[in-house]
């Protein structure tokens, strides 16, 4: 508007603009990177150009658990709907075969000259109900097959035989579903961030876990990978790179006792894939640590897996979790509303390579801390002595009677002098 009304010349503002763009940082945001296992452990994997169909029918039972909740119930139903159909159609054809359906034998049956294969069957719909009688063994007393016909025996052997049989497939898949270990899974929680900190004199990748049922987990045990895209020496790039690395468990089967949660460490050493990588360097990694924890459910005595992952943003560089386990009246509490709680500590900024080279890195970063600690304490420790005296002065101001009044002296030779006390 200045600049139309001629008040400040066109070419100025121009500039001016120009060069605050300069002066602004732009900031650019990193693309955001495709996580193979989510935070919640499914793997985030699409399937495609899948020719071979027919090998998820060769294990259809397999393919009926994993199914999804209304694709089964629908084909629970189908199946038992179709199955009832095509024997009802079974029944009405030997009925029809036999002359049950002809008028003219009804009144022969009532004297006793006629008998029919299922006797009260003279259509499709009585054919129908009597296929549901017999499958689910419910029997109403009006509808039963007679000894007249061998064929109608032979049906009634085949059903009962199709029937159990879908009975214990179905039935099979639903208590499968309802049963699977990814459910006994959703109880057991890692921290949403990790950490890497300083422990035992050397740079740790740290996270926590915890079960939040009270029925254990059996024979558990943790495994962690690194997944990174890389690319050999011959050039061949690999987008899925998978490599364990090593949990510092000091029990030699590996096993954990996840009866509270605990803190898994894993030691950053020469075999670990992050022993070049700084905590500058931490920001720049494409990687992914994926964490797998695996044991056998105490009441069911399945084996269940319970999956996640921290990419680098989700790593914290100079943290340790805060404790979460006290002991009140005999019993020990955990306190899950700082699961994932961290606070910050004194850890070197370099790499764990570097760290191994120079150990005296490690010990100056230490005194640089217990110093700043010790400024801060005295920093504390004099204001909190400036803040009483200027309370206790205001409180001399303010109250009146906390004056202390003066005293008048007589000496002996008549002299007066007065002081304070």
């Amino acid at each position: 508007m200045l600049a139309r009304k001629s008040i400040i010349p066109e070419e100025y503002v121009l500039a001016r603009i120009a060069a605050e763009n300069l002066r602004k940082p732009r900031i650019r945001d990193r693309p955001r990177k495709a996580r193979f296992i989510a935070k919640n452990g499914a793997c985030n994997l699409a399937h495609k150009n899948i020719r071979e169909q027919g090998r998820f029918l060769q294990d259809i039972f397999t393919t009926l658990v994993d199914l999804k909740w209304r694709h089964t119930l629908v084909i629970f139903t189908m199946s038992f709907l179709c199955s009832w159909l095509l024997f009802a159609m079974m029944w009405w054809l030997v009925a029809f075969a036999h002359g049950d359906m002809d008028p003219s034998t009804e009144s022969a049956t009532n004297s006793t000259k006629w008998t029919p294969c299922v006797t009260c069957v003279r259509s499709f719909t009585s054919a129908f109900l009597f296929s549901i009688e017999v499958q689910v063994t419910i029997g109403f007393g009006g509808r039963m097959m007679t000894e007249e016909c061998p064929l109608a025996i032979t049906v009634l052997i085949l059903q009962n035989i199709v029937g159990l049989i879908i009975n214990a497939v179905m039935l099979g898949c639903i208590f499968m579903k309802t049963a699977q270990a990814h459910r006994r899974a959703e109880t057991l929680i890692f921290s949403r961030q990790a950490v890497i900190a300083v422990r035992n004199g050397k740079l740790c990748f740290m996270f926590r876990v915890g079960d939040l049922r009270k029925s254990m987990i059996i024979s558990a045990s943790v495994r962690i990978q690194v997944v990174r895209k890389t690319t050999t020496p011959e050039g061949e790039v690999i987008p899925i790179h998978q490599v364990d690395i090593p949990v510092d468990n000091p029990i030699e089967s590996n096993n954990i006792f996840l009866v509270a949660p605990l803190i898994i460490c894993h030691v950053i050493d020469k075999r670990s894939p992050l022993y070049d990588i700084s905590a500058t360097d931490l920001a720049l990694q494409d990687l992914e640590l994926i964490v797998i924890l695996e044991g056998v459910v105490e009441t069911t005595g399945i084996t269940t897996q319970a999956r996640t992952s921290y990419i680098a943003e989700e790593i914290l560089w100079g943290h340790r979790f805060v404790p979460i386990v006290t002991e009140e009246e005999g019993v020990y509490a955990v306190d899950y509303s700082k699961f994932g709680n961290t606070v910050k500590v004194a850890a070197p900024r370099c790499s764990a390579r570097e760290l191994d080279e120079k150990p005296s890195i490690l010990i100056q970063t230490l005194q640089k801390s217990e110093l700043s600690h010790q400024n801060s304490l005295r920093k504390r420790n004099s204001m909190r002595r400036n803040n009483s005296i200027r309370r206790s002065n205001s409180m001399r101001r303010t109250n009146p009677s906390l004056i202390v009044p003066k005293v008048q002296f007589i000496t002996p030779e008549g002299s007066q002098s007065a002081s304070e006390t």
